[in-house]
Order: structure tokens, then sequence, then C-alpha cells
């Protein structure tokens, strides 16, 4: 007899399937059990190293004894007419076929159920954030939504180790990023998309929140260079899956995966693009694991996270020099420095600007590098036209883009033009809802157009979402002082954490209510606990109407802080008392901020909803 003949014989081969199949069945229980119980990704290798190991034990057992009724014996000692491998034979078949069956039934298993279905989130109570009432217990209806429109929520890290949670919330930041570059669909930014990580809401109240009628969840697993991703799109109206997905791929091929979902989101949502689909820069990968964890630890807002982001893109950086997306990380990452007082304005500045036009040089296409090159050329430039320009690229590029709407928004107030600059804002607070800095600016636009019960709302939706930010209620305080109520805005103003501020509205609402000994004292203490605040002196006198103050504290501040120093202020509603003063218009044309040397900066741009343009005397031209 042949060996072939033999080997098929004493089921040699029937053994190696069968154990090849209870190999498989056996690893991907323990791919999918290990990490809920804690135990690390090396408990799977273990697995596999052992079948591994085990099979030609196995297989040479199989040659070498024969199972028969009276139990294992070497097959030399079996009478050849008494040999049942027949039998076995059939036993193996059926149990290899079970193994087979029962291993496709648990990977459909943690395809739709096992895997998480439903982040484990919360979110802020619906009466802090939202505008509308829903009847309790009513389902919202589907056209209550936008159609287009969508919520990226954090995909749950299932790895093992604690520390992949950058990986899971940079995937989840990289999709929104990515579908937010479709002009046709409404993303919701991060900041309000990531309010419900870490908490539990049910699709319906998100949905209802953040004003969409799509929601795009998941679960990032993350083992070495292996990766499984999955993915689900869920209808808000009755929490439905559209579509979902598993991934297993490589690092290698995260990019692709990427694009993938960007396709069957738009394919799944019926939407008719004017362009094709966006698809995601690939990259190095070890560069793209590098980029991730910096935007994790810049996010802290520390000094140690931007100290740590700056090694870590400098490293992704030497890896990948061409990777703009890195390089725009980068350069916002040295602004931070100035606000978190690592580096003065001067000397870090042209860094900022050399990172944010490298990406540019790199890929014309960032819409963010834009955006951050943008509002760097407003606030510490004070270049409007430059910063115009820049705006311009970036809502071309991405107008749907919250960030690049907000910024866009700032420039537009700054330029004067204030129905405009509540067109962005209000579009941008569509796209973040969740987002107290998003509100605060809004309000502060509504302030400046006149509608202070737009902003009351707006301020006290802010206090809602953050009950202890600063600045919020001096803000509040002042829309309801312009409203009348003086009493309820002293009453709020002595919560103010930053003090300078609580002094300088206070001293103003305490004249408004005609106790000028209260009002007199917060302004000298004021004055002499922060005589260089001299905007905040200023405006505190132009509130008072003592002109002649304001106008001398608004010269000092320009002598001690240059022109630039009444960009972010100029507009407020406290120096309408100095319009008609000649002094004013001479104090902004020094700035560069009267009415004719704003008119001559354009600043034109589409929006999805609609166009616009910003040109004085345009259609909403300030």
């Amino acid at each position: 007899m042949s060996l072939y003949n033999e080997l098929k014989r004493r089921n040699v081969f029937r053994v190696a399937i069968a154990y090849l199949a209870l190999a498989w069945l056996v690893t991907e229980v323990a791919g999918t059990l290990f990490p809920a119980f804690g135990i690390p990704d090396w408990g799977v290798r273990f697995i596999v190293i052992l079948f591994a190991l085990g099979l030609v034990p196995a297989l040479i057992i199989s040659w070498v004894y024969e199972l028969t009724p009276e139990g294992l014996k070497r097959e030399k000692d079996v009478v050849h007419d008494a040999s049942v491998t027949h039998l076995t034979a059939k036993r193996l078949d059926v149990f290899t076929i079970g193994l087979i069956v029962v291993a496709f039934a648990f990977i459909l298993a943690d395809r739709f159920w096992l895997s998480p279905r439903h982040v484990e989130q919360s979110a802020p109570p619906a009466a802090v954030v939202t505008d509308t009432v829903q009847t309790a217990g009513s389902e919202p209806a589907e056209s209550q939504y936008p159609p287009n429109s969508i919520a990226v929520l954090p995909f749950v890290n299932m790895s093992d180790d604690a520390a992949n949670e950058y990986f899971s919330d940079g995937i989840s930041e990289e999709l929104l990023n990515l579908l937010a570059k479709i002009p046709e669909l409404r993303v919701i930014a991060r900041t309000s998309s990531f309010a419900y990580k870490g908490k539990d809401v049910n699709i319906a109240d998100i949905a209802d929140e953040l004003n969409v009628g799509h929601i795009l969840e998941g679960s990032v697993r993350k083992a070495g260079n292996q990766v499984r991703i999955t993915a689900q799109l869920i209808r808000a109206s009755d929490s439905s899956h559209l579509w979902s997905e598993t991934y297993d791929r490589t690092l290698d091929n995260i990019f692709a995966i990427q694009d993938e979902i960007a396709v069957a989101v738009v394919e799944h949502l019926k939407i008719t693009l004017l362009g094709e689909t966006p698809k995601a820069q690939v990259v190095n990968p070890e560069a793209y694991a590098l980029f991730l964890q910096a935007i994790h630890f810049s996010d802290l807002g520390t000094i140690a996270g931007n100290q740590q982001a700056d090694k870590l893109l400098q490293q992704a950086l030497v890896i990948d020099p061409g990777y703009s997306a890195a390089w725009s990380e980068l350069g916002l990452n040295y602004g931070n420095k100035i606000g978190l007082g690592l580096v003065s304005q001067e000397e870090i500045y042209p860094l900022v600007l050399e990172a944010q036009n490298k990406a540019l040089e790199l890929d014309s296409g960032n819409a963010a590098a834009y955006s951050r090159l943008g509002w760097d050329r407003l606030i510490y430039e004070g270049d409007l036209a430059a910063a115009a320009e820049s705006f311009e690229q970036a809502l071309a590029l991405e107008p749907g883009n919250a960030t690049v709407l907000a910024n866009a928004a700032a420039l537009a107030l700054t330029l004067g033009r204030a129905e405009q600059a509540v067109t962005l804002g209000e579009l941008a607070l569509q796209r973040n809802p969740l987002s107290p800095t998003s509100a605060l600016y809004m309000g502060r636009t509504y302030m400046t157009n006149g509608q202070f019960d737009k902003a009351e709302a707006v301020f006290r939706k802010t206090l809602l979402l953050s009950p202890t930010r600063p600045l919020t209620r001096a803000a509040l305080a002042r829309a309801l002082y312009y409203k009348g109520d003086i009493e309820e805005a002293i009453n709020l103003i002595e919560e103010e954490p930053v003090r300078p501020l609580r002094l300088a509205v206070g001293a103003a609402m305490h004249h408004g209510l005609g106790n000028p000994a209260e009002s007199n004292a917060a302004l000298e203490t004021l004055i002499e606990e922060y005589p260089k605040a001299s905007i905040l002196i200023a405006l505190t006198y132009a509130m008072r109407d003592e002109t002649d103050k304001a106008f001398e504290w608004l010269q000092q501040a320009v002598e001690l802080e240059g022109p630039q120093t009444l960009m972010n202020s100029w507009y407020a509603l406290e120096f309408e008392v100095l319009h008609a003063d000649p002094r004013w218009e001479k104090i902004l044309t020094s700035a560069g901020l009267s009415k004719q040397q704003l008119a001559l900066i354009e600043f034109e741009f589409t929006l999805p909803e609609q166009e616009y343009s910003s040109q004085e005397g345009g259609k909403n031209g300030g």
C-alpha cells in the first residue's frame, strides 16, 4: 500500500483537518472573549503557538494509534479485519463539520451581537442642550432631522491595553474629519460627538440633542500590527442598522478602511455628490500612530501634554517628512505654547508660520492648515486681509467644517460684518451644539448684533454645558444688563471667577443701578490691581458714560500693546457711546479698523446652504 493510501486509511488527513478547525474555533473565541476578562493579547498568541506545537504530535498519534471500541491501541496491535478506521473517519467528518459550523456561527455572533452594538455613554440632560422639547416617550420622526446629517461617536477601545485608547479615539476623529470634507453631508464636530464618550445614552436621545439623522459608531481592537475595526451606521428615527461591517486588517490598510467606511456612509445615506468621495491621505503607518498619540496628548491642554505631543509629532515627521497633517498639528501645538506660558509670541511665532506653510506646501487641500493659518494671522499679526484670504481657502475646501466656520465667524466680527458673523456662527454651532466655546462665541456675536434674547439663551446654555467655565457669567450679566435686568445681572456677576472681569462689569452694573459708591470702589480696585487691563478699564468707563476717561485708557492700551489690541474689542456695544466722538474714528484708523479700511478687505465664500458675499454693500456685508 502506498504511503498516501496508508495516511488516508489511518485518518491522518482527517485528524489534521479536524485539528485545524478546532484551533480556528478556539482562537476566534479567545480573541473575542479574552479582552472582556482582562486577559492580555499574549494569551491569544500563546493559544496559537500551543496549537501550532501540538499539530505534529497529533498527527504522529493518529498514525501510531487507532481508536477502537476498547480504546486507543497501537496500530500494529490491531488485527486488520477488526480495524474500525472507516467508522472513525465518519465520526471525524461529523466532528469537523460541526466545528466549522460552530466557528462560523460564533463569527456571526461576534459581528452582530458580541461586539458592542452601542457605545456605553451618556449625554448631558436633554433639557440642557436642545432648543426643542420633545414629549416624553415619543419617538422622533425621521423628518425632524436633516436627512444628510451624521454624528461619529467615539469608537470603543476593545484592546486589552487601555493605552490604546488614543488609537480608537484617533480613528473616530479621522473618520469624522474625512466625512466632514463632503459638502453635501452635515457632520457634527468632535467636541459634541465626543461629549458622549464613556456614558450611557440611547441613539434617539443623541440624535435629538445633536439634531442628526444618523449615527456612526463602532469599536477598535488593536494588537501589534493587527487591527479589527467594526463600524455601524444607524438611522436615528428608529435606531435601525442601515449598514455594518467588520474589518480585520493590518495597520498598513488603515487608510483603505477609512475610505471604505466613508463610501459606505455616502451610499447608504443616498447622497448625490458633486465630486468623488474624499479619500484619506496615505502615510507611513508608524508615523500615523505617533500622530494619533500626539493629538491625544495635545488635547489634554497641559504643559506636559504639549511637550509630549511635540516629541511625538517630531518623531512622526522624521519617519514621514511629507506628512502634511502632522506639520499642521505641530504648528498648532507650537501656538498653544503661548497660551500655556511656555514661550513668548516673538520666540515661537516664526515656527508656527513655518509649520503651517510647510503643511500647505505638501498638501494644498489641507483645510485645517488654512484655517489655523488664518487664525494665526488674525490673532498674532492682526493682518485681516491675509486672514481673510486663508479663511476663504479653508471654506472653499471644507465649507461644513465647524472649526473653520467658527474661526471665519470671528474674522467676520472683527471686520464689522456682524450679520455675516451670525450666519457663520450659527452654522458652526449647528455642527458643534455641545461645545461651550462655540456657544460662548455665538452669544458674543449675538450681543454685537443687538440680539440680546438670543445671546441670553446661548449664554445660559453655555453655563449648563460647562457650569464652571470662566467669562460666561460676565457675558450673561452683560446680556441681562442690556435687556434691563440689572439686578439679576449684579447677582450673577458676583459669581464670575475671573476677578478683573468681575470688577469691571460689576462697576458698570452698580453705576446702572445708581450705586456710585460700589461702582467707584470696584473700578478703583480694578485700576489698582490690574493697571495693564487697559481695554477692560476703558470698557468700564464707557459703560459709565465717562468718554474722556474711556479714550484715555484706550490710548494707553494702544501705546502699551499696539493697535492690534483693539482687534477683538472695537466692536463691543460698550464703545457705542464713543462712536460720535472724532477721537473714535482717529483711533480706529490708526489700528486699520475704520469703516473705510475694513470695506477694502475682500472676504468671499460659498456655504453649503447658500452663497454669501462679504464685501461691503453686498448681500450680507457689514
